[in-house]
């Protein structure tokens, strides 16, 4: 069995960009450049911003389902990059990092979770789909608590 994980689709983002202070600030998103190579994960490349790189910080509503297990948070974005895909390996942003890994049915229930340590999460992933009623897993930063990336099945 083997997943696929992809990135943001970065167009909803786009125009973000083109925003001064106060339409971000009307948002509730910020402008913000990472002051390190590590710790401003962009959700649609899948990789970490590089020190001086430019994100838009923004409320992004990451499981939108019709259960209680709806959920948002805040989440980084780059422009000009594109939407990841990683089949069967799991991309650079989740490398040195806690996964909190959650797995839900077709209905957007959760069924169980596993956190996974760094370098665990492909065995985790892996060992959830063991389970024929997972359709999917949404990974989130176990410390801070946002929004990684959704895992699916691959089809292919």
């Amino acid at each position: 069995m083997t997943y696929v994980i992809r990135g943001l689709d970065p167009e909803p983002f786009s125009r973000l960009f083109d925003l001064d202070a106060a339409g971000l600030a009307a948002l509730n998103a910020r402008r913000v450049t990472a002051t390190a190579d590590r710790g401003f994960p962009c959700r649609i490349s899948l990789e970490d911003a590089r020190a001086g790189e430019e994100l838009i910080l923004l409320h992004h509503t990451s499981h939108d389902v019709a259960t209680p297990y709806r959920s948002a948070y805040a989440i980084y974005v780059r422009s000009g990059v594109e939407a990841a895909t990683y089949r069967g390996e799991t991309p650079p942003v989740f490398e040195g990092r806690p996964l909190a890994l959650r797995a839900f049915d077709a209905a957007g229930m959760l069924q169980t979770a596993r956190l996974a340590a760094p370098g665990e999460a492909d065995t985790a992933i892996r060992d959830l789909f063991a389970d024929d009623g997972i359709a999917y897993i949404h990974a989130h930063n176990a410390a801070y608590g946002c929004f990684a990336a959704r895992i699916e099945r691959d089809a292919a």
